[in-house]
């Protein structure tokens, strides 16, 4: 049961994370022998999860294969949106949202090892609506930042790459594409987000929406987020009041298509 907790957990939240490393120093060369769970291809930094540190249980979480999540930074000013998005709104969705995605998080964690270590089957049961509804929201929003740009930076520029053929095939035009994006993202009850996919099954692109902070994985293993906009009231409110199509229909002025691009050119090499 223990081997298999990282495994089961991740599936849970759609980790996409550095496999862990284990520390020979700081946890006995003994750990070098144990086998990673994680395979590289599975995982990716863009999650904004790192190892654990070295500590006083360090064998003992690298070998489980857990791992904490950390705030990213950003690559722009929280100004640097307007005016599609304004800097309040960004500080606020990065600096207290984000921040308490990833505190309750690492928080959660810190009880499954506890749990783990005595046992107590219970509350590892329990303890897993709080680490996917956290760790999808530290997921989920570590996409989001990397889908927007300033507009003096490229951002709002359509693709033309394979992603923009990809979107003419599956979609007819880059148009008909945000028109259906904006239409789920509008007509989604509550929180929630609305993404543009690679079904690396079929090799298509869709669009689904996910409720609440559930990641895209959620709705399917296949499924590889290229683009997902936030459509929590945090995300636009202090801007656009209650009306989310307005939130919906500027932000493709600052959606960064060239990190679409390179996602999309990845998955399909």
């Amino acid at each position: 049961m223990v081997e298999t907790l990282p495994i089961v957990f991740c599936r849970i939240i759609g980790a996409r994370v550095t496999p862990p490393r284990l520390n020979p120093k700081a946890c006995g060369r003994s750990a070098m022998a144990l086998r990673t769970l994680f395979s590289k291809k599975a995982f990716t930094t863009a999650s904004g999860f790192r190892p654990i540190a070295a500590g006083d249980r360090c064998f003992l979480r690298q070998a489980r294969g857990l791992t904490v999540a950390a705030l990213p930074d950003l690559a722009y000013d929280y100004g640097a949106l307007e005016p599609a998005i304004s800097g309040e709104i960004m500080r606020l969705h990065h600096q207290k949202h984000h921040q308490a995605y990833v505190t309750n998080y690492n928080n959660a964690l810190e009880q499954l090892e506890t749990a783990v270590a005595k046992g107590d089957a219970s509350a590892v049961v329990r303890l897993q609506s709080a680490i996917k509804f956290n760790g999808g929201g530290h997921i989920n929003h570590s996409i989001f930042w990397k889908n927007l740009k300033p507009v003096n930076e490229g951002g709002g520029e359509p693709p033309h790459s394979t992603l923009g053929w990809a979107i003419d095939t599956d979609f007819c035009s880059l148009e008909a594409l945000v028109q259906k994006m904006n239409a789920e993202g509008a007509a989604l009850q509550g929180s929630g987000w609305v993404w543009l996919a690679l079904d690396k099954g079929s090799k298509k692109l869709c669009v689904e929406t996910t409720a609440n902070q559930d990641p895209l994985v959620t709705k399917g293993a296949n499924l590889v987020p290229l683009l997902g906009i936030d459509v929590w009231e945090h995300a636009y409110y202090l801007q656009y009041k209650n009306v989310r199509p307005d939130y919906l229909k500027n932000i493709w002025k600052v959606i960064n298509w060239k990190y679409a691009s390179e996602v999309f050119d990845e998955e399909t090499a």
